[in-house]
């Protein structure tokens, strides 16, 4: 009877450390949607932001390494508008232009996690919410006669929160530094155009034009870690 037991015992044992293993598991993947807004910054609007506002969204997958850092890949697309007459700035000759532009934002990032994101390992002090930031690189296609093809920075902060075990809703804002003075120039123009508007060409860093994505998405977790501490 005692040796019965002893067997039942240990049986319990092995289940219960195999049930709370099971739930301690993490997931490596997460693959979602986004939606939200977006707004440019340039010649013709050099400080409003959500100034003609456009419509973003898209798909993104990350991998978690660990608990503080991830990496993000994203396809997004939006449109982007812009006017000069309601820019604060004067332009030679009292000139005017008008742009709008859909286009496609392909890239990759790196998180940094601010508090250790799991809904698990209470011990190891994680929890189920964290702020973030993220910089990366990534490529731009934007529609237009006078067409857009160029690389981007992009520089951001987010908030993400774990719903429940596989399901994560979050919120991010980022801009996207381009590296051409032309996102605004949907035609070519002989005489005047965004490009150059004070006959003064860009520099490397200078008079680049850049995009705003204010985003919310929703993830879904997949992919069992092997090693479910995540250090």
């Amino acid at each position: 009877m005692k040796k019965s037991k002893t067997v039942f015992f240990l049986l319990f044992i092995t289940a219960t450390l195999f049930v709370n293993n099971a739930k301690a598991q993490e997931f490596k993947h997460e693959v979602g949607g986004a939606l939200g807004t977006s707004f440019y910054l340039g010649d013709a609007n050099k400080t409003k932001f959500y100034q003609h506002p456009g419509i973003a969204a898209g798909v993104l997958y990350r991998y978690n390494i660990n608990f503080h850092w991830a990496i993000k890949a994203n396809l997004l697309a939006g449109t982007v508008s812009g006017n000069t007459a309601d820019a604060d700035n004067v332009f030679p000759f009292a000139q005017q232009a008008a742009f709008k532009r859909t286009f496609i934002d392909l890239g990759g990032q790196i998180e940094f996690n601010f508090l250790p994101f799991s809904d698990k390992f209470s011990y190891r002090d994680a929890k189920p919410y964290t702020p973030y930031i993220f910089t990366g690189a990534g490529t731009t296609f934007a529609t237009g006669n006078n067409l857009f093809f160029n690389a981007n920075i992009p520089i951001g902060i987010g908030f993400k929160y774990k719903i429940k075990e596989r399901l994560n809703i979050g919120f991010e804002f980022s801009m996207r530094k381009l590296f051409g003075d032309d996102f605004d120039v949907t035609e070519k123009n002989a005489d005047w155009d965004l490009n150059a508007p004070y006959g003064i060409e860009s520099s490397f860093l200078k008079n680049r034009d850049w995009y705003s994505l204010t985003m919310i998405f929703l993830t879904w977790d997949f992919g069992l870690r092997n090693d479910p501490c995540c250090d």
